[in-house]
C-alpha cells in the first residue's frame, strides 16, 4: 500500500512526466473535524474567509494537489524556491504553530517520510529541507500552520547562510542565563498545561454529576 501511495506521489512530480491538471481544492470537508476541535475547547479553530489556505481546503481555491487525509493535505507551493517545493497544511485553521493542537502536529509530521521520500524521488533529488516559518520575524506570511518540504541538491546554492561560517557555543554566563530562562518557561508551561488539564477533569466530573 505504502509503495502504491509513493508511486502516485511521484507521478505529480516527475520531470519528463504527464504534465499535471490543476486540482480543484480538497472535496473532503474538514467542518466536522474543525466542530469536534471547538467542542473539545481547541483554540483558533474556525477557518477564516480572507485564509488561502482555507480557501483550498474548503474547495474555492485550486491547488496542486499530492496527498490528502481527514487532517491535512498536501500541496505544492505557488511560489516555490526549486522544483517539488511543497506545503503541508492541517485542515482546521491555526495560525501558529503555538496554536496548533499537539495532535494535529503529530498527524502532519507522520506523514513526512512517506510524501518527502516521495518528492525526493519525483524531483531527482538525495535531501530535502523540513521548514516552519512561525512568525512574522520568521518569514511566515500564511498565518495558517504549515510546513515546508524543500528538496535539495548538493551545492545548489539555495540558502544564503549555508555558507556564513558559523560560531562554536560559548559556556558563558550568557548561555547559563539562556538555558535557566528557557527551564524556566518550560517548567510554567508544564504547570499551566496540567492545571488545565486537572480544571478539564473536575468540570466533566461536575458535569456528570
Amino acid at each position: 500500500m505504502e509503495n502504491r501511495r509513493l508511486a502516485v506521489l511521484c507521478r505529480h512530480l516527475r520531470p519528463g512526466g504527464p504534465v499535471s491538471v490543476p486540482l480543484t481544492a480538497s472535496a473532503c470537508s474538514s467542518a466536522d473535524y474543525c466542530e469536534g476541535l471547538q467542542k473539545r475547547g481547541v483554540k483558533d479553530g474556525n477557518p477564516p474567509d480572507g485564509c488561502v489556505f482555507c480557501r483550498i481546503i474548503r474547495g474555492d481555491s485550486p491547488a496542486f494537489k499530492l496527498y490528502e487525509d481527514d487532517k491535512c493535505l498536501c500541496i505544492l507551493d505557488a511560489n516555490p524556491l526549486c522544483h517539488g517545493h511543497s506545503l503541508i497544511i492541517p485542515k482546521c485553521h491555526y495560525s501558529s504553530l503555538e496554536e496548533t493542537p499537539p495532535s494535529v502536529i503529530a498527524a502532519m509530521c507522520s506523514k513526512v517520510p512517506l510524501i518527502g521520500t516521495a518528492i525526493k524521488r519525483a524531483a531527482g533529488c538525495d535531501s530535502f529541507n523540513l521548514l516552519v516559518n512561525n512568525g512574522a520575524a520568521a518569514g511566515q506570511v500564511i498565518f495558517h500552520t504549515h510546513i515546508h518540504i524543500i528538496p535539495r541538491k548538493a551545492r545548489d546554492c539555495l540558502w544564503a547562510s549555508e555558507s556564513i561560517r558559523r560560531n562554536p557555543l560559548n559556556f558563558n554566563l550568557e548561555a547559563s542565563k539562556l538555558l535557566e530562562r528557557v527551564r524556566e518557561e518550560l517548567s510554567q508551561s508544564s504547570s499551566s498545561g496540567e492545571t488545565r488539564t486537572r480544571e478539564s477533569s473536575l468540570s466533566g466530573y461536575t458535569t456528570s454529576q
